[in-house]
């Protein structure tokens, strides 16, 4: 999810289209979300772990 994030913001930038940005930015704030609650033992989604 992280690297979907940052994929979408790089085509975002380079093409202009914001709504691509937009995406990349939510994204990105929520996989990074789900791999510090993972990386500290919480269960994710009822998972020990994610990614």
């Amino acid at each position: 999810m992280i690297a979907l994030g940052v994929i979408l913001l790089i085509i975002g930038f380079v093409t202009g289209i914001s709504i691509l940005w937009t995406i990349g930015i939510i994204l990105l704030v929520v996989g990074a979300a789900l791999w510090i609650l993972g990386s500290t033992g919480h269960a994710v989604a009822g998972r020990r772990h994610y990614w």
